[in-house]
C-alpha cells in the first residue's frame, strides 16, 4: 500500500482511506458482521485512515469501529467528525460548534473509540452562530492536551479555510469529490495548495451512483440516504445512469470496472487528495482497492472528461435543506 502524508502537518496515511459511514445504517440496514469483516479486510490490505462520525448511528459507527480495533489501534489513523445534531428519529436538527460542545463530543468519542487520542478532529460543517476560530481553537486546546493529534476540516470554502489555518495547522479538507461532485475545483483546492492542506475525497462515487452497480430497479430501503437524494429523483437519475452508462464504456475499452475508473480519477487529480472508500462489504472493498493499479495516461483522462464533463450531473448533491449548511457552496 502506498502512503501520503496529509498536508504539511499531518499524519502519513494510506493512498486510499475507509470511510465507515455506510455500516451504520446511513444506507439503510447494514450486516454488522460484515462490517467488521471488511474492517479488517481493510486493514490486512494496508488501509491506515479509517473516518466516522460521532453523529453516525448515534455512536454505533465509533463502538463498531472500536471493536475492530482490538488489539491494534497502533495500526490506523482515526479522523473523526463531530458537531452535527441530530434528533431521535434520525432527522438532522443542525450543527453545534461551540468550545464547550466541541470538548464534550471529543470525551465521548474517545470513549466510545476507547482510546486515548483521536488522530485527526474536525467539524463537519460550519456552525453559522459560532466564529470558526471558536471551534478550531477548542480543538487546538485538545491538541495541547494530548486528546488529538491533528485537526482537519469539512465541507468549507476558502475563506473559513483561511480563518481556521489562522489559528492552526489544518492536515486536510475532508469533501466530496467525484468525477460529477466537482465543487472542489477552484478556490477551494487552490488554497489548499496555498497553505499545504490535503483533502480527503468522500463521495468519490457519489453514494453508489457512478459505482456502475446501482440501477433504478434496486431502489432505495428504508433509512437510506439516497431515498432524499436530488440525484436519485425522477426527473434526474435516468440522466445520471446515462453517464454511468458512457463512462462504463471507457472503463471497459481500457479493462477496469466503472468502480475502479472513477476512484482512479480522483486518485489522479493529485497527490495530496486522498480518496476515501464507502466500501461496507468485502466484496465492495475488494473491488474498490483495484484502483490502486490503475495508472491513468493524459488520453485517458481526456477520454473520461469527454465522457463526463464538468457538471454534467443532474440534480444537486444534496437536498435543499442540506445544500444550505454547506459552506463550500457559498
Amino acid at each position: 500500500m502506498e502512503h501520503r502524508q496529509l498536508g504539511r502537518t499531518g499524519p502519513q496515511v494510506s493512498a486510499f482511506g475507509l470511510g465507515c459511514m455506510g455500516m451504520s445504517g446511513m444506507y439503510g440496514p447494514s450486516d454488522r458482521a460484515e462490517s467488521l469483516a471488511t474492517l479488517d479486510a481493510a486493514i490486512e490490505a494496508g488501509i491506515t485512515l479509517l473516518d466516522t462520525g460521532d453523529f453516525y448511528g448515534m455512536g454505533h459507527n465509533e463502538l463498531l469501529i472500536a471493536e475492530g480495533l482490538k488489539g491494534r489501534r497502533d495500526r490506523v489513523r482515526l479522523s473523526v467528525k463531530f458537531g452535527a445534531q441530530r434528533a431521535p428519529d434520525g432527522a438532522w436538527i443542525g450543527f453545534d460548534g461551540r468550545p464547550s460542545a466541541v470538548k464534550t463530543s471529543a470525551a465521548y468519542s474517545l470513549q466510545r473509540l476507547g482510546t486515548d487520542h483521536i488522530d485527526i478532529y474536525r467539524p463537519a460543517r460550519l456552525d453559522p452562530n459560532v466564529p470558526i476560530e471558536e471551534t478550531i481553537g477548542a480543538c487546538a486546546d485538545l491538541v495541547a492536551a494530548g486528546y488529538v493529534r491533528h485537526i482537519g476540516l469539512s465541507e468549507v470554502g476558502a475563506e473559513t479555510i483561511r480563518r481556521a489555518a489562522a489559528v492552526h495547522p489544518i492536515a486536510d479538507l475532508q469533501i466530496e469529490y467525484s468525477l460529477i461532485s466537482r465543487g472542489l475545483e477552484g478556490p477551494i483546492l487552490e488554497t489548499c495548495r496555498e497553505l499545504g492542506i490535503a483533502v480527503t475525497a468522500y463521495g468519490v462515487l457519489s453514494r453508489g451512483l457512478i459505482s456502475g452497480h446501482w440501477s433504478k430497479a434496486r431502489g432505495t430501503e428504508g433509512g437510506d440516504f439516497r431515498a432524499a437524494s436530488p440525484r436519485f429523483q425522477e426527473g434526474n437519475i435516468d440522466a445520471n445512469l446515462a453517464l454511468v452508462e458512457t463512462l462504463r464504456g471507457v472503463a471497459q475499452a481500457r479493462g477496469v470496472s466503472v468502480v475502479q475508473l472513477a476512484i482512479a480519477w480522483v486518485a489522479a487529480q493529485g497527490r495530496d487528495i486522498v480518496p476515501v472508500i464507502g466500501a461496507r462489504t468485502r466484496e465492495r472493498l475488494s473491488e474498490a482497492l483495484g484502483a490502486l493499479d490503475v495508472s491513468l495516461t493524459p488520453d485517458d483522462l481526456a477520454t473520461i472528461e469527454a465522457a463526463v464533463p464538468k457538471g454534467a450531473a443532474s440534480g444537486e448533491r444534496y437536498a435543499a435543506a442540506q445544500m444550505s449548511h454547506l459552506d463550500s457552496e457559498r
